[in-house]
Formats: structure tokens, sequence, C-alpha cells
């Protein structure tokens, strides 16, 4: 059994039959949810799961087609159908989107309890490559998660009531692997902001808001497909991720570190400390990816760390 599975596990063996596990106080019924990006992969799944929970759930992404179908597949979800969910098209790249966003949602619903800043892009890069495809990647991934914290977290802490904030980061924020930087940089920005973010949140005095940080592993979405129309053996499907994100949350974790079918929590682990152990041992950057560290780094990954 991996070791992420052992607290559900415990539980189901605790529970009474039919039982289920105590939930964040955030998720609950008639509470409201907003999550970006939401017309496809995570965003679509988490909306999914937020509206079967008996939730309002606003849909944000960019207008068109695809955000009214998501939003119309999750108002069947709903038990309250269409009066609990909305689509709202944004921009969250766009400070002024965000800010009507906030409006049109306290105007319709009321309080926030759930944000997730999820929406995201990956066009690809290269360190001397097109200006426009950094500055969208940035625009999206970074200034989308800013933005959407900082507009709606006052809001959220004002209300007094449990709340969180979910930002979607990556393992290439920490572990930066060759070969898209714009995206490594973006998500690295996202892993540094969503920690001072929280650490601002829990020193608010009585304050019942708090931020996570979600690292999906190979999850099979729109943004990953590459042109596959079948999920890789490797990859978890987005509800497997929402799944494990939920159970993150239950147990308060701040880092949602998912493993998914190639790739266990150990593999991860060891990945992070070597990439630390770049800077503590005066490796050369990426050492991981550099010929002359191939064995070591090899040797480190078969270790027992016990």
């Amino acid at each position: 059994m991996d070791s992420h599975q052992v607290v559900p596990y415990l539980l189901r063996q605790i529970l009474p039959a039919g039982a289920a596990a105590m939930s964040h106080p955030a998720f609950a019924a008639d509470h409201l949810a907003v999550v970006t990006g939401a017309a496809s992969g995570i965003g679509l799944a988490s909306a999914r799961r937020f509206a079967r929970l008996g939730m309002r759930v606003v849909l944000a992404d960019l207008e068109g087609e695809r955000l009214a179908q998501a939003a119309a597949e999750v108002s069947e979800l709903s038990p309250h159908g269409t009066t609990y969910v909305v689509a709202i098209p944004t921009d969250v790249s766009r400070l002024e989107n965000i800010e009507a966003l906030l409006h049109a949602v306290r105007e319709r619903f009321g309080s926030v309890h759930v944000l997730m800043n999820n929406a995201g892009i990956q066009p690809g890069s290269a360190m001397f490559g097109p200006q426009a495809n950094w500055e969208a990647v940035l625009a999206v991934n970074l200034w989308g998660v800013i933005n959407g914290s900082r507009v709606f977290a006052p809001h959220m802490t004002a209300h007094g009531q449990p709340a969180v904030i979910i930002n979607t980061g990556s393992k290439q924020g920490i572990t930066t692997p060759p070969g898209d930087p714009a995206y490594n940089v973006s998500k690295a920005g996202v892993k540094a902001f969503t920690e001072a973010l929280e650490h601002d949140l829990r020193n608010i005095a009585g304050g019942q808001v708090h931020a996570h940080l979600l690292i999906p592993g190979f999850v099979y979405t729109s943004l990953t497909a590459n042109g596959r129309t079948e999920k890789p053996e490797g990859a978890w499907t987005s509800d497997q991720t929402v799944d494990f994100m939920m159970e993150s949350l239950e147990r308060g974790d701040f880092y949602i570190l998912c493993p998914d079918n190639d790739v266990v929590r150990s593999t991860d682990e060891k990945r992070i400390l070597w990439a630390a152990g770049d800077i503590v041992e005066n490796r050369p950057p990426l050492s991981r990816w550099h010929p002359d560290f191939a064995d070591a780094f090899k040797a480190f990954l078969s270790k027992d760390r016990n």
C-alpha cells in the first residue's frame, strides 16, 4: 500500500459501514466554490465533485462552447441544478476580470468558501524562444493565481467562516526539469506565492482561511494529452487527482503532492531532495540531468531513506 493510501484505509476500518470520513468544513452543502480553468481537466473534475456535495459552484474559464458544456454537465450533477451552478467567462490574466468575477459571484451567491485557482496553459517554451509564449504562460499560470488570491482572500477572511484557497502548482515548479522553462518558472512562482500566502493567512488573528498547494502528478487532461486520445497507463484521471486532493484537505495538508500510476510518493520525495541538494552540495543546476551525475542520482534514487 502506498503511503498516500494509509489514512483513507485506516478511516475505512474505523468508521461504521456506510459512514463517511469527516470532510473539511469549507465543503459544506450550500457553501460556494469558485473554480478557474473549470471548462476541462482538474478544474472540471473539481467542479463536478463540489456540485455533488450540494455546493454552489461557479465555473470560470474563457468564454466559449467548452465552458457552456462544462456548466451544463456540472448542473446535471447538482441536487439543485442550474440554480446552484453558473458559468462566468473570465480571463484570469486580467486583474479587472478577476475583480468582476468576485463582484458577480457575491451578487449572485454571497460568501465564497472555496477558491480554486486552477487555470493554466502550456503552449511550450524555449529559453530563447518566442517572447509571446513566455508572457502568456506567466500571465495565466502565475498572475492568474496571484490575482485570484489577492482579490478573493480579503473577502474570504472577512466573512469569518472556514474557507480554503487551492492553487494548482506542478512538480515541474519544484524540480524544474529541462524542456519548458516558462512553465517551470510560472509554477515555481505559484509555489513560492502560495507558501507566502498561507504564512500570512495563518497569522491573521481569528482567521479561518487557509491556502493549499495542489501538486498534481501525471494527469491525463487536454493540457497533457499531446494528441493522445486514450489515457496512458501511467497517468491518473482528473477525478483520481481530485479524490486525493479532498483526502489531503481533510488531513490539513498544505503540500498536496499527488502520485500517479508510475511515480509513488517516495520517488517524488527523492527527486525533490536531490533538487535541493544541488544547492547544498554545490552541484551544477539540474544535475539530475547532467551526465556527470547520472550514476550518483541513480544510486540516490535506489537508496532506502530509512
